[in-house]
């Protein structure tokens, strides 16, 4: 399982870590609300995480992966949710910590793993390279060890981008800083969401 384990996490690396809808979205709610804040969605998301990968590593996502139409509409729905994230930040004044704003809550992190062609497109990617050949005794427990693998990875590129947001927040604290604050971040969003309309 070992020599398995070095060469995915190798794999994964570049992708877990680059921009995308998950690492924005952490970013900029670390950047908004602070670290803390956006662990309950955290977890959803990658509860979310592991659930979607075992159910496409056995198979059971099959349709989802290889359908045009279905990733069409996933891809879709996920642009729009992503540019929904972005005008809110956008829009946003000043950054302040406290519980009348709107944190991301578990079901935000849920419907954010669902609605994210880019996690359907890696876990596809990574189940072509390291999915087991042949269905025996221990194909169940490699592609449990493999989603848990790639779920962890992920909680850590995200635990890392929402890190980086939380300590970028201390230059933003005046009113003009933190416009300009949302607008950098709500643009990367939309930059993201462009990516996924057109890729």
């Amino acid at each position: 399982m070992a020599l398995m384990t070095i060469p995915l996490i190798i794999f994964l690396f570049p992708l877990a870590y680059s921009p995308g809808p998950g690492n924005m979205f952490f970013a900029a709610n670390g950047a908004r609300f602070g670290f803390k804040s956006t662990l309950k969605a955290n977890i959803g998301y990658h509860i979310a995480t592991f659930i979607v990968t075992y159910l496409l590593g056995i198979g059971f996502g099959v349709g989802v992966s290889y359908s045009p139409t279905l990733m069409l509409i996933i891809r879709y729905v996920g642009v729009l949710y992503v540019v929904y994230i972005a005008w809110g930040l956008i829009r946003a004044g000043i950054t302040k910590r406290n519980q009348s704003a709107k944190h991301a809550s578990f079901i935000d992190g849920v419907v954010l793993l669902v609605l994210n062609p880019k996690a359907y497109i890696i876990i596809a990617l990574m189940f072509s390279q390291f999915q087991p050949s042949t269905i025996d005794p221990q194909f169940y427990f490699i592609i449990g060890w493999i989603s848990a693998v790639f779920t962890l990875n992920n909680m850590i590129a995200f635990f890392f981008w929402t890190v980086l947001g939380d300590k970028i927040v201390g230059l933003f604290r005046d009113k003009t800083k933190a416009h300009i604050l949302n607008f950098i971040l709500g643009s990367m969003l939309l930059v993201v969401a462009a990516w996924m309309a057109y890729n």
